[in-house]
Parts: C-alpha cells; sequence; structure tokens
C-alpha cells in the first residue's frame, strides 16, 4: 500500500531531528507548531510507529526515527536537486500564465501565494481575472483561464473541482448595530429583519440558499445586489445587517464592519480548484495550484 503522506511531513520531520526543538524546525519552516505538530503526527500515524520522542525538555528520535530518517533526509536532497533544475529551467521560460479567482481568495490568498511563485518563475507574468463564481467558472471552460479559485459548479461534465477549504457564512453589520451588542448572536435573531443579500444567479447565493434550507432557517431579503462588495457597501450606509462568507469580510471593502458567527447551524460554502477535466495544467500553473493549495492547508 502506497504511503499517504507529503513532501512537507517527511521535511518536518527532519527539520526536527536536526534542530532537535519543534520551535526551531517550525521557524526553519515558516509553520506555527501546532501545525508542525500536526504534520509529525500524521506521518507516524502513516508509517504506524512513533518517530520521536517528546519530554519537556527535548525531543530525540526513536529507534525506528534513527532509521528512517536518513532515508528521508537522502530522498529529500535528491527531490531538491531535481527541483532546482526545473526551476532554473522555469527561470528561462517566458510566457503568460491567466487564472481566475473569486474576488474574496483574490484578496485573502494571493498576494503571498504569487510572491512566492515570483522568485520560481521570474519570466511569467501572471494574469489575474477577478471575477464572480459564475465567470470564473466561464473563464475556465472557454479556456481564457487555465484555472479558478472559486465555488463548485452543478452538474458540468466540463469541469472538474477540488476542495479547498469550507467557508462560513456569518453576520455582517455595522459596529453600532444592536446586534453587534449580543454575545452569542443566532440565526433567529435575523428573523424579521430588512436583510442585504446578493442576487439568485450567483455561486454565493446558492450556497447560502442551500444551507439555509437544510437548516430549515428563513430570512428576509430585502435589499438585493450583484456582487459582494456592493453588499458590503449598502451594510456601511446602514440599509442593514447581512449573511456573507467570513473571507469576504476580511478585505479592505469591510475594515469598518463586524463579522460574527452566528449560532444555532452551520452554513458554509466550499471554495476549491475549478478547472477543465479532459486538460493537462501547464508546469506553471500546476506549481501556482500547488503553492495556493499549501496556503489553504497552512493558514
Amino acid at each position: 500500500m502506497p504511503l499517504n503522506c507529503e513532501l512537507l511531513d517527511l521535511r518536518a520531520l527532519i527539520a526536527v531531528a536536526e534542530g532537535k526543538s519543534f520551535l526551531r524546525a517550525a521557524k526553519q519552516l515558516n509553520l506555527s507548531q501546532p501545525a508542525l505538530s500536526r504534520r509529525v503526527q500524521k506521518l507516524e500515524a502513516t508509517i504506524g510507529t512513533p518517530l520521536l520522542e517528546r519530554t519537556t525538555r527535548s525531543v530525540r528520535l526513536t529507534p525506528a526515527g534513527q532509521e528512517i530518517v536518513p532515508l528521508l533526509r537522502r530522498l529529500i536532497e535528491e527531490i531538491d536537486s531535481s527541483l532546482l533544475g526545473m526551476m532554473a529551467l522555469g527561470e528561462r521560460q517566458a510566457g503568460r500564465l491567466t487564472v481566475a479567482s473569486i474576488p474574496s481568495a483574490t484578496v485573502r490568498f494571493l498576494p503571498d501565494v504569487l510572491e512566492r511563485f515570483g522568485r520560481e518563475y521570474r519570466n511569467v507574468r501572471v494574469r489575474v481575472l477577478d471575477l464572480s463564481a459564475t465567470e470564473c467558472a466561464e473563464a475556465v471552460r472557454t479556456g481564457e483561464a487555465e484555472f479558478a479559485i472559486s465555488l463548485p459548479v452543478t452538474s458540468d461534465g466540463d469541469l472538474s473541482f477540488e476542495p479547498l477549504t469550507d467557508d462560513p457564512y456569518g453576520l455582517v453589520c455595522r459596529r453600532d448595530d444592536p446586534l453587534a451588542e449580543l454575545p452569542d448572536p443566532t440565526w433567529t435573531d435575523l428573523t424579521g429583519l430588512r436583510l442585504v443579500t446578493v442576487h439568485m444567479g450567483s455561486g454565493n447565493r446558492t450556497a447560502l440558499d442551500a444551507g439555509l434550507t437544510r437548516a430549515g432557517i428563513e430570512l428576509r431579503w430585502f435589499y438585493e445586489v450583484t456582487r459582494l462588495t456592493s453588499a458590503l457597501a449598502l451594510v456601511q450606509a446602514g440599509l442593514g445587517p447581512s449573511v456573507l462568507p467570513r473571507l469576504a469580510c476580511t478585505g479592505p471593502d469591510a475594515r469598518d464592519l463586524l463579522w460574527r458567527p452566528l449560532r444555532g447551524a452551520e452554513v458554509v460554502r466550499t471554495i476549491g480548484v475549478l478547472r477543465r477535466a479532459s486538460a493537462t495544467l501547464s508546469p506553471t500553473a500546476s506549481r501556482l495550484m500547488a503553492l495556493l493549495a499549501a496556503a489553504w492547508v497552512d493558514r
């Protein structure tokens, strides 16, 4: 049976073994200590035996760890050598890569990922199409974008979707709204209020309505707009609160607003990678997609 582990899991074990410290290893790999611990624990679970002995003062390899770490170190060195060769090739390549993304993913993750991608492929220009979920699907379907960070598409055999994370819906209101004073707002607190929402044809509204139906929740949508940014603008203007995804409220358009989780039912949208099912991604697109996936996993 093949081992189900990631390259970063192997690097995590090697870094802890060499530094004899989870703190030093976490700093070296630019991970939080809990994220580093989870990766080592996952590797131990995959192999089926403890690889590290942890005490309050030190960390050391178990006999199994002493046996496997030298093998993993040689494996990593070979992989790094091969990747460096490919990266050197990427340095010499020139061209343009086009991807699509829903705005909330663009604001939250793309800047850091593109900065890292640019260090590896300095001559590859990246064009980002900042689109709605429906527009992202069309851009991928027509080949205008190689892939998209977007929402799933219902019943479309031309496109495949790989989930990355769930993004919960919650209350969005002004800081002077009475709802902001509630210690634990619930969905029933929104009953009867004149709420701002996005239009029914959008992917966000489809995901929201589906989640509300499953939870048996009925809300009163009063103002309807086309984009999430417009919904934020109406909330900021005092026309009423809204129910929006958390990621949509992390950008500058929501800096003066408050996002709160709603108790009583979990309603989420799923964000992932949308691509053509029958198409093979270019090497540069594959690398960018891998960096994006890692950013979601380790966030």
